[in-house]
């Protein structure tokens, strides 16, 4: 069985609940640093993740990614009251995987600009084919100009999640931030829809007022499974944990506490 290293996560003890936060695309563990010190103030600790240590060695589809996750948390002597997971994004749907894989070790869930899948095969392939094209930049173009293009998406607006030194040293994981884009593409995931009423744990799904196609997404998900709520970002667009990231922790921490984990 692959080992894969937790060197590069980061963690804050604060109390007997553990959230384990997955980041975006182009993201790093650091990138929840805010969130977390909100949350330590609410007593919830928390594991930021490197997702691309799972990327290390070799390529890792999505619902092996799930697995992958589970086993991490599971073999672990934990002594705490619950786990729950955050993801924003491609953590966001990396963390669907997990929960929808038997016998996973979490207790709640928080999903923010989660999208459960496209539906049509032609847009599975557009998509595959746009992802390939970034791949192909991240691992192999300027990596400035690789960063430059992925922030002006409009989906992403103006907000600013790291510094821009902090970006930068990120290609020293270029190789797996290419790999990502074709083993974790949304091209690659097969449409969860379908199965998001098998998810029997409390799940929020997230989306900003101001993202309206994921604002879409996550109402229409949050009415397919019996255990789901919805909480939309005031004033947000997609990048809610960097846009409004004292209401999300407030959200998060009050929506775990309810749970009684």
């Amino acid at each position: 069985m692959l080992q894969y290293s937790k060197q590069a996560d980061e963690r804050r003890e604060a109390g007997p609940l553990e959230c384990w936060c997955l980041h975006g695309a182009v993201g790093v563990a650091a990138d929840w640093r805010g969130i977390a010190k909100r949350l330590a103030a609410a007593t919830i600790s928390s594991r930021a993740v490197d997702l691309w240590r799972f990327l290390d060695d070799a390529p890792l589809p999505l619902g092996a990614f799930g697995k992958a996750l589970n086993t991490d948390a599971g073999g672990e002597v934990f002594r705490g009251s619950g786990r729950a997971l955050l993801g924003y994004s491609l953590g966001a749907r990396l963390a669907l995987h997990a929960l929808l894989e038997p016998g996973h070790p979490w207790q709640a869930a928080v999903l923010v600009s989660a999208h459960p899948g496209l539906e049509a095969a032609a847009e599975r392939s557009a998509r595959l084919e746009a992802d390939s094209a970034w791949a192909a930049r991240a691992f192999g173009g300027d990596w400035q100009e690789f960063l430059d293009a992925w922030n002006a998406q409009p989906l992403l607006g103006q907000t600013v999640i790291r510094d821009a030194s902090a970006s930068r040293s990120l290609v020293t994981r270029r190789r797996e931030v290419a790999r990502s884009f074709m083993d974790w593409s949304l091209g690659a995931q097969q449409p969860l829809w379908q199965r998001l009423a098998q998810i029997t744990i409390p799940v929020l799904w997230v989306a900003g007022e101001r993202d309206e196609k994921f604002l879409a997404l996550a109402q229409r998900a949050a009415a397919l499974s019996p255990h789901a709520r919805l909480a939309v970002a005031p004033a947000s667009g997609h990048r809610v944990p960097w846009e409004n990231e004292a209401w999300l922790a407030d959200t998060t921490a009050r929506f775990l506490k309810l749970g009684d984990l």
